[in-house]
């Protein structure tokens, strides 16, 4: 080859990897992109989607499998490396201020439990470990076990999202020590909302409970809510 040879030849092979860098940038860009927006998408809510033995169609809608998947995904149960939620995650993954946050979980009302604690208490009774194992031993085929955990408003914030928090534990550990389901892990997914986000009011005092007779919203938010969640993702 002549030395003019060799010189086109060196200066194709520069302008061919000129192009050819950015255009595989753009390809990997593409991807990435498309992998959030599937991650982000709405799910679908057509009828076969809900396939679960106790699931209602019209409670496991598009919204609310979105919501589902975000806390899922980011509170250990899809693809993540947590165990649950802090308040202030909570607020992002559900995008939902909080009486609307604790509207989705109104059609459980039959199925759910709140689980209540003593004032500054994060240790389960005997009335609070029954009531918890009648709901988790009822699945009906539903795939995951939701734990919302609340301090009332009193005192001190940060220190109400540690005891929301060891509430939440303690739920769990009752779980992994009565049932040693070897799918728990998958299972449970945990919030734990201290006193910031999705207080409840006078109106959950009808639901199940493991509390005492007399109840208050203070009352309500020394707690943590239980249910199986009937949809499919």
């Amino acid at each position: 080859m002549t030395e003019d040879g060799r010189r086109h030849l060196t200066i194709g092979i520069l302008v061919a990897c000129g192009l050819i860098t950015p255009a595989l940038s753009g390809l990997w860009m593409s991807q990435a992109a498309a992998r959030l927006t599937e991650a982000e998408a709405t799910v679908d809510d057509s009828p076969q989607v809900a396939i679960a033995a106790a699931a209602d169609e019209g409670y496991c809608n598009a919204h609310l499998k979105k919501v589902l998947k975000r806390v899922l995904t980011s509170c250990g149960l899809m693809g993540g490396e947590g165990r649950g939620c802090q308040p202030v995650e909570a607020k992002a993954v559900a995008s939902l201020a909080g009486g609307d946050f604790n509207d989705l979980f109104v059609p459980l009302a039959d199925r759910a439990g709140i689980i209540q604690f003593g004032e500054d208490d994060d240790a389960l009774d005997l009335t609070d470990t029954k009531l918890l194992d009648q709901i988790f031993t009822d699945q009906r085929g539903a795939s995951y076990f939701f734990v919302v955990s609340r301090a009332s408003p009193d005192g001190d914030a940060t220190y109400n999202q540690q005891l929301s928090q060891r509430r939440a534990d303690s739920v769990l550990d009752h779980l992994q020590t009565t049932f040693q389901d070897p799918d728990l892990e998958k299972e449970v997914g945990m919030l734990w909302l201290g006193e910031e986000f999705a207080q409840l009011d006078q109106e959950f005092c009808d639901w199940s409970r493991s509390g005492p007779d007399t109840c208050s919203p203070t009352d309500l938010n020394r707690s943590a809510f239980v249910a199986w969640i009937d949809c499919t993702l």
